[in-house]
């Protein structure tokens, strides 16, 4: 069996060598300024965008400007701030109901929500995070996850990431790898070690765990398949660590969640996710 590898590197910061040569570095600018003030928690003026972007202030107050009159951005009334309006929104809703997987798969989010009394959630990957498209809170659940459509989740340390992770190729997982190095900085050594560790038990039991990685007390299963189209999904399953301690989660929801994932295979023609060590 094919164990995963991490990918060697000289210590320091990475760069992934393979950006586009063409890229239109205005709109790159402006796509950064729009999600580093979608990320914040609170409206951001243009001495803020530059610390948090590197941007130069002077472009940073071009591009809120442009983003101003062209109605993704709005400045707020007497302040330097600002914050996003509803055209973002739309953009997203577009998106959405685009997304068919969406409502062929929720049939059976559903049915493993109720049948586990866990918050499911299906997800895909947006650079070095997953993104919630889809949460099923179950009826039955008294505490359930605060994880709504659109919130994002760490690729490296949850089980959603890591089933992410074991759907892909070893070429495609090697490339995201380099990222993920890039991005953890001196915690790096620390997180590929339990990563490493993490998808080999991934490869081995067909589905990701994750035990108060994330979020302290909060534990998670997940599992990735793959769509018609080659594309990356994962399904993840999870609640407080009393809830559902790790035992639980491996002898009652895991044959839960391996079910879901077959029956959406089967109705959206797609295939379970790559093993690591087909």
């Amino acid at each position: 069996m094919n164990r995963p590898t991490l990918p060697h590197t000289a210590a320091g910061p990475v760069k992934d060598k393979d950006g586009p040569g063409d890229e239109v570095t205005a709109l790159a600018r402006g796509l950064t300024v729009l999600r580093s003030i979608a990320a914040a928690d609170a409206p951001l003026s243009n001495r803020e965008l530059t610390e948090l972007t590197g941007i130069p202030k002077p472009t940073v107050s071009r591009i809120t400007a442009t983003l101003v009159s062209a109605g993704f951005l709005f400045r707020l009334p007497e302040s330097e701030r600002f914050v996003l309006t509803s055209s973002v929104l739309e953009l997203s809703n577009g998106f959405l109901r685009n997304f068919d997987i969406r409502a062929r798969a929720r049939p059976f989010l559903i049915e493993l929500a109720e049948r586990t009394a866990l918050s499911v959630h299906l997800a895909v990957r947006d650079r070095l995070d997953m993104v919630v498209i889809d949460a099923i809170r179950p009826r039955s659940a008294v505490l359930v996850s605060r994880l709504e459509i659109g919130s994002r989740m760490n690729l490296s340390r949850t089980a959603v990431g890591r089933a992410y992770l074991s759907a892909l190729t070893e070429p495609e997982r090697e490339k995201l790898l380099i990222g993920l190095q890039a991005a953890e900085g001196d915690d790096w050594g620390h997180v590929s070690s339990r990563l490493i560790s993490a998808l080999r038990e991934t490869a081995e039991q067909g589905f990701a765990i994750a035990t108060g990685e994330w979020y302290n007390g909060l534990n998670a299963i997940a599992s990735g398949f793959i769509g018609p189209s080659g594309e990356r999904y994962a399904v993840n399953c999870g609640g407080s660590a009393d809830q559902c301690p790790r035992d639980w989660l491996i002898s009652r929801a895991a044959p839960a969640l391996l079910e879901c994932i077959s029956k959406i295979v089967i109705e959206i023609g797609g295939a379970p996710g790559r093993r690591l060590d087909n």
